[in-house]
């Protein structure tokens, strides 16, 4: 049996200073986490998992010493998660599109373009809103008969929307992120579907590396992130894309979120060309009008 805790914070200072705090205790946990609430609450919540029963009144004094709620504490269960995945993650179908994990590979269709994503530490599997939103947004994109020569995948996760891309189009593709263990998962996946000469993983926090400046300008951005740092991307975005030419997916935002993004955007010049909802996800297609 091991065991999971989470608390909420209401500022990401105290958050990130609470999970510092929580990586410090004894038993330690096995990983922390700090993730943002999108409700526009500007709250934060601090998971963490432990291989053996954290202490009630280490959690109580750090919840009291950082202003947060009273934590949380969960029992898990063993589960084979081999079976789990295999029972709760069947294909994607996504216009053309088919996602399908390593036990459905007997499932693979002549007449669908097919990408093998396995799930791992990293997001993007296709069976989440977003992610299936921007492939139906790349669907429209190819009916459209538009040809980019330069894509970059911001925030690839699993590098699914960089991968798609590539099959399509005759052109590299750069699947950037911010986090190492994706970057390292999207690498795998790359490799697992003989994309390696044209899909390029990197680390990157947002733009800010010298290969992505070295491609720009880019034609086609999919940025599948959240709204804060969608809406601060913004200028650099424009700055990189292909003025009159370049096209934007954006995701990662919910449904109240839509409207703010977009009006941000269209503060550089954007002009919406599509918008698709999914559940409770929004995600909007732009076109540089500059």
């Amino acid at each position: 049996m091991t065991f999971t805790a989470f608390t909420i914070c209401t500022n990401k200072d105290q958050a990130d200073n609470l999970a510092d705090a929580l990586e410090k205790t004894v038993p330690a946990p096995f990983g922390v986490g700090v993730f943002e609430i999108e409700d526009s609450s500007n709250s934060y919540e601090i998971g963490s998992y432990f291989l053996e029963r954290p202490s009630d009144i280490d959690l109580l004094l750090l919840s009291t010493v950082f202003s947060a709620k009273s934590f949380v504490i969960s029992e898990v269960p063993e589960t084979d998660w081999v079976a789990h995945v295999k029972r709760e993650l069947p294909p994607v179908e996504a216009g053309r599109f088919s996602i399908l994990g390593s036990h459905d590979i007997g499932k693979v269709s002549a007449k669908k373009v097919n990408l093998l994503i396995d799930a791992a530490m990293a997001f993007g599997t296709g069976h989440h809103a977003t992610t299936k939103g921007c492939l139906l947004a790349l669907e429209k994109l190819i009916i459209d008969e538009f040809q980019p020569k330069s894509i970059i995948d911001l925030g690839t996760g699993t590098a699914v929307l960089a991968m798609a891309a590539s099959k399509v189009w005759d052109t590299s593709v750069l699947a950037t992120d911010i986090d190492k263990v994706a970057v390292q998962t999207a690498d795998a996946n790359v490799i697992a579907n003989q994309l390696v000469s044209r899909v390029l993983c990197i680390e990157a926090d947002g733009f800010d590396h010298i290969k992505i400046q070295g491609k720009a300008p880019f034609d086609l951005i999919f940025a599948n992130i959240l709204m804060a740092p969608l809406v601060s991307l913004a200028p650099e975005m424009t700055k990189l894309a292909r003025k009159n030419l370049s096209i934007a997916v954006l995701s990662g935002i919910l449904n109240s979120q839509a409207s703010a993004v977009l009006a941000e955007y269209q503060k550089h010049g954007w002009v919406c060309k599509d918008q698709l909802t999914i559940g409770d996800w929004t995600t909007i297609t732009l076109f540089l009008k500059l």
